[in-house]
């Protein structure tokens, strides 16, 4: 097993200088270092975004009983739900966690007030989102992300090895190097399921309420929060 970087002897990202000519840009390098140096005590928390899609084909390469966790918000759109159930039967021995939030829909309309997304999107983002994922990684030394450069200014710094000063966890981003185009690509080519509000003009995929369709080519994280000054959900700030 090779040498695990833990959070508290982070001193930088050890692959810094890679400078990948591979097709599939040092994702694989990556996802096969990050089994070989943490084994079970790595987590993927997926959003089965198109980027999801592309991550679990690779780590199923690497390590076929993955744990693949995804946050559950209750308020995720149906089509999210049906390609969850398709990626299951595509990879039947990928551990696949559906991890809810604390509070129900109705705790949380009883403390906060009814569709809280709408009046305080942070909150609503922190309980749903953010305090899962802080449960979800408490036992675990490292988390994969499907984070690439490109998809916004707050992204374009992100290393493939990452202190996460907010998890106090390693976060491993193997897609960095990624466009929207090779992501979409790597899907055609390898025949992958996907969630079909892509094809409808999502070009992020969150919660329902949370998520719309746009008619330019712009950012990947257009479309999300409409009316608010608000690109992330807390995950990677």
């Amino acid at each position: 097993m090779s040498q695990a970087v833990s959070y508290e002897q982070f001193t930088g990202d050890p692959f810094k200088d890679l400078a990948p000519t591979d097709l599939l840009k040092g994702a694989a390098d990556i996802l096969q270092w990050a089994y070989d140096s943490y084994g079970e005590d790595v987590v993927y928390a997926c959003s089965f975004g198109a980027e999801g899609m592309v991550l679990i084909d690779l780590i199923s390469k690497v390590k076929s009983d993955a744990e693949v966790v995804f946050l559950d918000t209750d308020v995720h759109f149906d089509q999210t739900y049906e390609l969850i159930e398709r990626v299951k039967k595509r990879y039947p021995n990928m551990n696949i966690r559906m991890k809810k939030p604390e509070l129900t829909l109705q705790e949380q309309a009883s403390q906060f007030g009814d569709e809280l997304w709408n009046s305080q999107p942070d909150k609503c983002c922190d309980i749903r989102k953010v305090k899962p994922l802080e449960q979800t990684l408490s036992g675990a030394q490292a988390w994969i992300s499907g984070l690439r450069r490109e998809q916004s200014a707050s992204r374009s710094k992100t290393d493939f090895i990452n202190k996460d000063n907010r998890f106090k966890s390693v976060k491993i981003c193997p897609l960095i190097h990624w466009t929207w185009d090779d992501v979409w690509q790597y899907i055609q080519l390898n025949g992958l399921e996907y969630n079909i509000l892509h094809d409808e003009g999502y070009p992020s995929i969150g919660c329902k309420h949370c998520s719309f369709a746009v008619t330019t080519d712009g950012d990947s994280r257009d479309g999300r929060w409409k009316g608010f000054a608000k690109t992330e959900c807390g995950l990677h700030t």
